[in-house]
């Protein structure tokens, strides 16, 4: 399903502008979000004279007749997908404020890349080169922060680096990570769940039937998280996103995802043994008053001498300490990474990125 220009009339401009990524109208006012994480109002006089209740109510008939859904009292949700937008509509009767439309764009390219992530602070050559190191060891990794800080923007940059004949199975209610878009030539089954058709919980199961080398899981956010777990048990790698303000935290958010304590308490251990990487993303702004996004802790989790350890990397942006735990360094020497925090390669990544985009293009 695609949606044209005709679609969205007075919003079109924001959404055919590559800098805008969010478009928020709140029933009296459009919030847009952009490519540098601002967010901001859009002209009131252009509001005012456009987002009239004959083009809401024009627009929402547009989506709701293309996606052969109701929308009303008793259907007040309305969503439509496109290969590069998400729209969500919600009734009045539930949102107070009036009518709300939510366009998200979710095109299939990766912004991030190692020479803005160094050029733009995201994270220091050092910091990267061990990052992707982690993932060249196949290392189960976690990407926490808060909503709209580029958690799967993470996910789409660091899967780069698994290597072409490793399937990689993508698991999503919105397909944002677009792995087989991103990653041209690399082995790739991307999966659409619905919760009242094929819930996530039985596509982790099926997806175990297909061969995976990575489970690419877009949130964790319910009991779902016990099936990914025991997938990364059974030596399958993985990503996932999930929210908390510290990596510390994240053994305790997934606890709390089990649907019981029994769950919880059997299963603690094992997620210190199926993660391997805690990463927390923030924002700040520099001394101009710019917002930018950076990479303030990373840790592993391990499980040595039936003791659950939290090593802590980097803390508020900076990396603590070099020295890694000893069972850690011998996973990283079992993939032949002998220097993990070896930075010679990058120059390299920056060169394998830019035939990357060329084939992308292509």
């Amino acid at each position: 399903m695609e949606l044209g220009k005709e679609y969205f009339g007075p919003l079109w401009s924001f959404v055919a502008s590559n800098e805008i990524t969010d478009i928020d109208y709140n029933g009296k006012e459009i919030w847009l979000t952009n490519i540098f994480n601002e967010r901001f109002r859009a002209n009131q006089q252009f509001v005012t004279q456009y987002m009239t209740p004959a083009f809401v109510e024009q627009f929402t008939q547009r989506i709701a007749n293309v996606v052969s859904r109701q929308f009303n009292k008793r259907n007040p949700e309305l969503e439509a997908e496109t290969s590069e937008l998400r729209v969500t509509i919600l009734h009045e009767s539930v949102a107070k404020s009036g009518r709300s439309i939510s366009i998200r764009k979710t095109p299939p390219l990766i912004r991030l890349t190692a020479e803005s992530a160094i050029a733009e602070k995201f994270c220091s050559e050092e910091l990267l080169a061990v990052l992707i190191n982690c993932v060249k060891t196949k290392m189960n990794i976690t990407f926490c922060g808060m909503p709209g800080i580029g958690k799967t923007e993470c996910v789409k940059f660091f899967s780069q680096f698994i290597p072409a004949n490793e399937r990689v199975i993508t698991i999503e209610d919105t397909l944002e990570i677009r792995y087989a878009k991103t990653n041209p030539g690399k082995d790739c089954i991307e999966m659409k769940v619905s919760e009242d058709v094929f819930g996530y919980s039985e596509a982790i199961k099926s997806c175990l039937r297909m061969n995976p080398k990575w489970i690419m899981l877009s949130e964790a956010r319910s009991k779902e998280v016990k099936y990914l777990l025991q997938s990364w048990s059974t030596g399958v790698r993985g990503m996932t996103t999930l929210h908390t303000d510290d990596v510390r935290n994240i053994p305790d958010r997934i606890l709390n995802m089990l649907e019981s304590r029994v769950d919880a308490e059997r299963m603690e251990n094992d997620i210190y043994q199926a993660l391997d990487v805690g990463i927390l993303i923030r924002k700040r702004r520099n001394e101009d008053g710019v917002v930018y996004r950076y990479i303030d802790q990373v840790c592993f989790f391990y499980r040595e001498n039936y003791t659950n350890h939290v090593f802590m990397l980097v803390s508020d942006g900076q990396i603590v300490t070099h020295d890694i735990p000893k069972v850690i360094l011998r996973r990283f020497k079992r993939e032949g990474v002998n220097e993990p925090f070896g930075e010679s390669f990058v120059n390299e990544i920056r060169m394998n990125e830019a035939v990357m985009s060329e084939e992308r293009e292509a």
